[in-house]
């Protein structure tokens, strides 16, 4: 185990600001409408597609898009069109502030993100915003398996970074992420806006050890 403090941060609503739980509904409409069809045969087209889990599986995002557009009879320019606009809409726009303070932080603090995502996100990110400069190890939930808040998404972020419950603060914005850190027995900040997160790592950094 390593003595050294960490910083665990969540991606989306921290580091990439999206509207969280309102674009993925615009995506959901956009595309119902796109297809020509009303909600129940929109619906049980993209069941019977029999998507794979692109959340917790890696390695499939090119299969869930070709099943997808198959199912709603998306010709390949409009393939390509939605996929783009999802990843437009998931990732949002950077939230500079905070990753330059991240970027800043100095060496002996460690700087590890743990996201749940969708397969694809760590390229998409990375183009982006840069992460891998930011935060190392990043724990994307496709690529290990399973999201937060289960306990074993945190033991395996614990473990990567070889660390101990105790040296690590956890930054996201959704309580219930907090709460499944804390089971892990991993302290939390709930992240409302950046002056007052960097403010929780400041305390943190300066009471650690």
């Amino acid at each position: 185990m390593t003595s050294k403090p960490w910083i665990l941060f969540d991606i989306g609503g921290v580091f990439a600001l999206a509207d969280d739980g309102v674009w993925q509904k615009r995506f959901s409409l956009g595309l119902r409408d796109l297809s020509g069809l009303d909600d129940d045969q929109f619906g049980a087209c993209v069941d019977a597609a029999d998507l794979p889990r692109i959340d917790i599986e890696s390695d499939v995002e090119t299969e869930y898009w070709s099943r997808l557009g198959d199912a709603l009879g998306l010709d390949e320019t409009t393939r390509h069109e939605v996929r783009a606009q999802f990843w437009d809409l998931y990732c949002g726009t950077p939230n500079e502030q905070l990753l330059s303070y991240a970027r800043a932080l100095p060496a002996p603090v460690g700087r590890a993100a743990l996201s749940n995502s969708a397969d694809g996100a760590r390229e998409q990110e990375e183009r982006r915003f840069g992460l891998s400069s930011v935060v190392d190890p990043i724990f994307y939930s496709h690529e290990i398996g399973v999201n937060k808040p289960a306990l074993a998404a945190y033991e395996i972020a614990l473990a990567g970074m070889g660390a101990g419950a105790a040296d690590v603060l956890f930054i996201d914005d959704h309580q219930g992420s907090l709460d499944g850190a804390a089971q892990a027995g991993i302290r939390g900040i709930l992240h409302t806006d950046n002056t007052t997160t960097i403010a929780a790592i400041e305390d943190f950094l300066a009471t650690y050890g």
